[in-house]
């Protein structure tokens, strides 16, 4: 690996600057992903090896980044498990039978991950030649709860409401649910170490719904799994936006590295997590909005807060649509000419 400090800050090495990548980065802000899209539809081009390939790659090419994850969905994994998943535009996700009864959760399959998601991994392939060995590439995937929510939700939303209402009225098929989704990303996450990828990160994007009772018993103990059953084979990053509350129990995890989001100061991720594990985040992503100089500022500032070593530079989420490309450089320069 040409470039390895990614690699090395998921180690804990001490490196001259912290590593940096942004969530998201393979889409929406970029003009040749917009080119990409207005030909083909989502799951298309999620499925397309030569196109998924081709998106991952994209931000590369133009800014540079430490490393590249792989363009993908985590509602990949749902479509595989026998539950009907579309992507609608100006909507997102939308599923037309969400699972809301012990029955529909019998119908739910554990599937041949093989098989049903070899695109995936012919994706991963596609990309590691691209990438020539320049740098790492990440696989990911959503947490069982956050599959969950857009299961029995069947869509999107700010409060979860009906996902939250079937695992408190329904726990015991709600947690049947949780732990095929489990073992279903399981298998599909150690396939994509196989296949090349050089870490993996576990996106929690609705734990902060939960509160942090509900949050172990419907979310972390799943996650913990994850962890357990990849962390001999890859470095696992555990990411859970709104989670500050469960910060110490992730750094007891064995996961590699913790991401943070922005409504958490560095100082309090450092305490609340003991201050031992390498942690990635936390510009907010609309603060990649403002002047390309007071970006840069701002950048040096978070790095000197998190301290370069055991650090990743990233943003607290995904990169929103509207950020203009040089202020999404500003943001990537930053980091590269960092000097302590």
């Amino acid at each position: 690996m040409k470039n390895d400090l990614f690699l090395k800050a998921l180690k804990g090495e001490t490196v001259n600057r912290p590593p940096v990548w942004m969530m998201r980065q393979a889409g929406r802000y970029l003009p040749e992903f917009i080119a990409i899209r207005e030909k083909y539809d989502f799951f298309t081009r999620c499925r397309t090896p030569e196109l998924a390939s081709e998106i991952t790659v994209q931000p590369i090419r133009r800014y540079g980044m430490d490393a590249a994850i792989l363009f993908s969905d985590i509602l990949v994994i749902p479509q595989a498990m026998n539950i009907e998943v579309q992507m609608k535009p100006n909507f997102g996700p939308y599923l037309p039978n969400p699972i809301r009864t012990q029955k529909a959760v019998d119908n739910v399959i554990v599937p041949d991950v093989k098989m049903e998601l070899d695109y995936v991994y012919q994706a991963i392939k596609a990309t590691k030649e691209l990438l020539n060995d320049e740098i790492p590439l990440i696989g990911f995937a959503g947490s069982p709860w956050t599959i969950l929510c857009y299961c029995v939700q069947g869509q999107g939303s700010k409060t979860f409401d009906k996902a939250k209402e079937f695992c408190f009225t329904n726990p015991v098929a709600a947690h049947q649910l949780l732990q095929k989704i489990t073992d279903t990303t399981i298998a599909y996450l150690k396939e994509k170490v196989k296949a090349g990828c050089n870490a993996v990160q576990v996106f929690d994007s609705w734990g902060g719904m939960l509160s942090p009772i509900d949050y172990q018993e419907f979310s972390w103990q799943y996650i913990q799994q994850i962890i357990d059953a990849l962390k001999k084979d890859t470095p696992v990053i555990a990411f859970g936006k709104g989670c500050w509350f469960a910060l110490n129990d992730m750094a007891k995890s064995g996961a590699s590295a913790i991401g943070v989001d922005w409504t958490c100061s560095p100082r309090n991720a450092r305490y609340l997590t003991g201050g031992n594990i390498t942690l990635q985040g936390n510009f907010d992503p609309s603060r990649l909005l403002s002047p390309p100089a007071e970006i840069r500022k701002m950048a040096h500032q978070m790095i000197n807060e998190f301290g370069k070593d055991k650090y990743i530079v990233n943003l607290g989420h995904g990169i929103l649509p509207n950020i203009p490309l040089d202020h999404a450089k500003a943001f990537i320069d930053a980091v590269k000419e960092y000097e302590n």
